[in-house]
């Protein structure tokens, strides 16, 4: 009996053991799930004061279209915009409503939206492709309306883009602003440049830039991500409701 109860006796005290193990190993592996990531390193955005981001952005290109006699101004208004308000934006020359540094332009939507309007600002932004050695020539225009209908086209380089094409609704003037951005795009990289147009906003007093790839993530990295800064088409597509 003395022999039986103490196996019994050892048997209890593996089983115990045993049981304490596998409880240790449950508790250091929730603990391990519950331990956070360490941050990586490169996500941490160091704060760059407006020298800092011009001095960057020169190292970008991104003043390589801006005229050498406005170069100085240019750039001491965009150190003055980081500093001050934390705003990635141009500046008009004098009275107008064309930018000093020729990469950001004004677009009037509504007036974009009108037969006239389209050449208009295609006018516009022809020197800004110019200036990259690009080619931007249009032609063959073309109008067909109803009363609650209108389909607008035009070629560009050859290439017939469509202006827009649906019943009219209170979209209009995005949706205009969008094919806009999408046709010269299109244009951008036939010509395999690395520039792209990216929409700011759409409405009277709206905006719209034109970036290279890598000027684009300094913007987004070092800028507020809000509805006065750059984005790209898909996302200020959902954000405005298109």
């Amino acid at each position: 009996r003395c022999v039986q109860f103490e196996k019994n006796i050892m048997q209890r005290l593996i089983f115990l053991l045993f049981i304490g193990i596998l409880s240790c190993n449950s508790q250091k592996k929730e603990q391990k799930n519950n331990v956070q990531p360490e941050q990586n390193k490169s996500e941490i955005v160091v704060k760059l004061s407006g020298k800092e981001i011009v001095s960057e952005l020169d190292k970008l290109e991104f003043f390589n279209l801006t005229d050498e006699s406005e170069l100085e101004t240019v750039k001491q208004e965009f150190a003055e915009s980081k500093d001050k308000w934390n705003f990635f934006s141009g500046t008009m020359r004098g009275e107008t409503t064309d930018y000093t540094d020729n990469r950001f332009f004004a677009v009037d939507c509504e007036t974009l939206f009108e037969t006239d309007g389209l050449t208009e600002y295609l006018d516009k932004v022809k020197s800004s492709f110019e200036k990259l050695e690009l080619k931007l020539d249009y032609a063959n225009e073309k109008s067909e309306q109803t009363d609650n209908y209108w389909k607008h086209t035009i070629e560009l380089n050859g290439t017939e883009y469509v202006a827009f094409d649906g019943q009219f609704t209170d979209y209009d003037w995005g949706i205009a602003y969008l094919n806009f951005i999408k046709m010269l795009n299109s244009e951008l990289k036939n010509q395999n440049s690395e520039n792209r147009f990216y929409p700011i906003k759409c409405d009277n007093d709206g905006e719209m830039v034109l970036l290279t790839f890598k000027q684009f993530d300094f913007a987004k990295k070092h800028f507020p991500n809000d509805n006065e800064h750059p984005k790209k088409l898909s996302e200020w597509k959902n954000i405005n409701g298109l």
